[in-house]
């Protein structure tokens, strides 16, 4: 089915523009005017035809963002709750959205309900953009009759979420910006600047004194060995990458990412956050809790947190707690297994599981705040040791030259 451009005129005088699918141009005449909108048939186009055609460039095309899908949840609630049928929420949608992609798929989506799929399926149909977590929130909302309210409750979530992430991204953007700096910097003084330094040192005569010919000497090798020193570089890298992507690479680095000094505590803590967050929208929705750690295991981001809640997942199965297996785990602090169990006797679980998510959540506000404040003195204190110390051991011999003509 084809998609057409219109324009027309209103019952009012008002002149509408849109966009709508039909097989034929004359049914977009027909429809429109059952509408009461007198359409103007020179203002009737096949998208996709002409100077209407869209080019799209392979890896050069929009990519449909979270934020967008944020959008489209929210106001898709908001018109389910206003009374709107689904197959009308969604053309306003297709219609509205300003990313070309996302309307496609909206446009998809739209076909298969109107052929006679769930809203569920439909949406399984593109993972990419939709996960299980999605997925299932929206089965559950379409059995209970509460589409909407999961669907403002999914919104409230990948709000959050998208929030935690770009919190931890700035905590880790900022160190990672400043060593990288320093190391370009301190390649271009021992490459380019210390060997004009050393050819003015060889004719002073002299012995050099021994910081100093340190620095030329490790100028040197850096200048004989950089190409080595570059290809090493990106193989290691390269081959961490490879490792990563294994089973066992990623446990054994995502282990050693929960150890670090500092570093360890923020991950601990937003990965926390997003599992008692995520399991928290899950359970207060109507999924199964066994489906529901399933999904929250494969959103954990980390595979040791991950296996823990797999693990958890089976002991359920067999009869246990939710608690006892996380606290067997020691991944998970022991407040946060206390009110687990705490949550489990009351039978507000999903009450506790969002306390413990909105507090662990500060948690992640307050260590991102302390190790922005923790880096700035390490990186003065770096870059005056590493820099001040090659621009020092440089000015000695001058020093030392000024005292003898004294």
């Amino acid at each position: 089915m084809a998609t057409f451009q219109w324009q027309g005129v209103s019952a009012r005088g008002e002149v509408l523009t849109g966009e709508m699918e039909a097989p034929t141009r004359d049914a977009v005449l027909v429809r429109l005017r059952s509408q009461r909108i007198q359409p103007i048939p020179a203002k009737i186009r096949e998208r996709g035809r002409g100077l209407s055609r869209e080019i799209t460039i392979p890896g050069f095309g929009e990519s449909v963002r979270p934020r967008d899908v944020v959008i489209f949840t929210r106001q898709l609630a908001t018109m389910i709750d206003a009374g709107l049928p689904i197959v009308q929420c969604l053309d306003i949608l297709a219609a509205q959205s300003p990313n070309k992609k996302f309307r496609n798929i909206i446009r998809q989506i739209k076909e298969e309900v109107e052929s006679g799929s769930t809203f569920t399926d439909a949406l399984r149909k593109h993972g990419k953009l939709f996960d299980d977590l999605y997925v299932n929130m929206v089965a559950a909302g379409e059995v209970a009759g509460i589409l909407d309210t999961i669907l403002h409750r999914l919104a409230g979530y990948m709000e959050k979420a998208q929030k935690l992430k770009s919190k931890i991204k700035g905590a880790m953007i900022y160190p990672a910006t400043i060593v990288t700096v320093a190391v370009g910097v301190t390649a271009v003084l021992l490459i380019f600047v210390i060997p004009v330094f050393a050819e003015l040192f060889e004719s002073f005569g002299q012995a050099l004194p021994a910081p100093t010919q340190f620095t030329i000497n490790l100028s040197n090798f850096a200048i004989a060995y950089y190409p080595y020193i570059s290809a090493i570089a990106i193989a290691t890298g390269v081959a961490c990458r490879q490792l990563y992507r294994t089973e066992g690479g990623r446990i054994a680095f995502d282990h050693l990412f929960l150890q670090l000094p500092v570093f360890g505590d923020l991950i601990r803590k937003s990965s926390v956050a997003r599992f008692t967050r995520t399991l928290s929208t899950l359970v207060s929705s109507g999924v199964p809790i066994l489906d529901a750690l399933a999904i929250t295991a494969r959103t954990a981001g980390n595979k040791v947190v991950e296996r823990a809640v797999l693990a958890t997942r089976v002991s359920i199965s067999e009869g246990k707690t939710i608690a006892e297996p996380l606290t067997e785990s020691k991944v998970f602090p022991p407040m946060v297994c206390q009110m687990i169990a705490v949550g489990e006797a009351t039978g507000a679980l999903d009450a506790m599981l969002q306390k413990i998510a909105d507090f662990y959540e500060d948690e992640v506000d307050n260590a991102v705040a302390n190790l922005t404040a923790l880096m700035e003195p390490m990186v003065i204190l770096f870059l005056g040791v590493v820099i001040g110390g090659l621009v020092i051991s440089m000015y000695l011999p001058i020093f030392k030259l000024g005292s003898v003509i004294g």
